[in-house]
């Protein structure tokens, strides 16, 4: 097994973020940030993290669902709606997550309950075909924010200023496609990603790529590793490599998985600088193969 991290170097790192390393290297202990930095960052929602909150089935926040059908809504196929119950803690972030290739939603639907619990409304689309190519899904997952934060019945819980995609296999592609076609996005998260296009030099998007080093259907020589590294230096990215998982390893929990996605949505649609300790130096463990990215985080 091999193991690294590669990092270039930046001028400013945030107090915070600073504050937060010094934290999770003393032991690992939530941190406690103080009042005048909270109103620093009005996006901030939720408890200071730890490894058992972002490791646990469920986030702190109570969730409630509906489902959307294809009727109802143009430019894509329906889907579930997660989201807060919660309407104290005001607005939040919005991501839309695309399945892979002849898949349904059910197929990834685990994802949609555990990160809303985080403090996002999540929209777990439904395809026009399964057959969709990843250029495709990416504009259905667009039409599917645009749907979430304009005609839908949460769109007043959604600061639609803070929204993001991700996807599974061609709906990974997809959520390329997406970042590129709306580099107001605050996040991509690609999961075993496939596409032909193998370069992403258009890509501005805060973007964290998870393969699987076991994958024989989007393996990650020729998709996942080549599409993180045409990606720009100049753009924040992380390459995230799963030890031994094959192609359809979202479709069943997979802890490593939702917490560097929570982390990483934290960090890039709600500024939350007390994630960046997860995601700088990273994960480690039996379960990495290997960890890349841009850190430390301006």
């Amino acid at each position: 097994m091999r193991s690294s991290t590669t990092t270039r170097p930046r001028s400013v790192i945030s107090t915070l973020a600073r504050l937060a390393v010094t934290a999770f290297l003393a032991g690992g202990a939530a941190l406690a940030v103080p009042a005048a930095a909270q109103a620093d960052n009005p996006y901030e929602r939720g408890p200071a993290p730890t490894n058992a909150i972002l490791e646990a089935s469920r986030g702190p926040f109570a969730t409630s669902s509906f489902s959307v059908s294809s009727w109802s809504v143009t430019g894509f196929g329906g889907g579930v709606v997660y989201y807060p119950t919660s309407t104290s803690e005001g607005t939040f972030g919005a991501v839309a997550i695309s399945p892979g290739y002849t898949a349904s939603w059910s197929t990834l639907d685990w994802l949609g309950p555990r990160i809303a619990s985080h403090g996002f409304v999540v929209i777990g689309i439904e395809t026009n075909s399964r057959f969709d190519q990843p250029a495709s899904r990416g504009r259905q997952l667009l039409a599917a924010l645009d749907w979430l934060t304009e005609r839908s019945s949460v769109r007043g819980r959604i600061d639609a200023t803070r929204l993001s995609v991700a996807g599974h296999s061609m709906g990974g592609g997809g959520s390329l496609e997406a970042a590129v076609s709306r580099p107001s996005l605050q996040a991509a998260v690609p999961i075993a990603p496939w596409n032909l296009d193998k370069t992403w030099g258009d890509v501005r998007v805060p973007t964290l790529i998870v393969g699987g080093e076991s994958d024989s259907v989007a393996p990650v020589s020729s998709h996942a590793e080549p599409f993180y590294s045409s990606i720009p230096a100049s753009s924040e990215k992380a390459y995230l490599e799963l030890n031994g998982a094959s192609h359809f390893f979202p479709q069943t929990t997979n802890t490593p998985l939702a917490k560097q996605m929570v982390a990483w949505l934290k960090r890039f649609v709600d500024n939350d600088t007390r994630y960046e300790p997860f995601l700088c130096p990273g994960p480690s463990g039996l379960a990495i193969e290997e960890y890349r990215n841009t850190c430390p985080h301006s």
